[in-house]
């Protein structure tokens, strides 16, 4: 691997492990509270999580050939996340 895909790869881990933490709270305030909104953030949370850890696994599987394709579905699912972490704002 090449410095930039190591960095590349190094802050995919972080933003994973960032986000899985989150996640984890959320689910832990959801179970302690069944507030809708702790709901609503963990799925979000997972949603642009996954959206990362997709987008690496995807990049390097296809030798970063189809970065538009790959690029634009990371945005679509990211996007998606956050419309359910905005809507935990709004749940209660």
């Amino acid at each position: 691997m090449q410095p930039m895909e190591i960095v590349y790869v190094a802050l995919s881990a972080a933003l994973v492990v960032v986000g899985l933490t989150l996640v984890a709270k959320a689910a832990r305030a959801y179970v302690e509270t069944e507030r809708r909104s702790m709901l609503l953030l963990m799925v979000g949370f997972s949603l642009v999580v996954a959206a990362a850890a997709a987008t690496t696994f995807s990049a390097f599987l296809t030798d970063f050939s189809n970065s538009k394709i790959l690029l634009t579905v990371n945005y679509a699912v990211t996007t998606v996340g956050y419309l359910f972490i905005v809507a935990s704002v709004r749940a209660d």
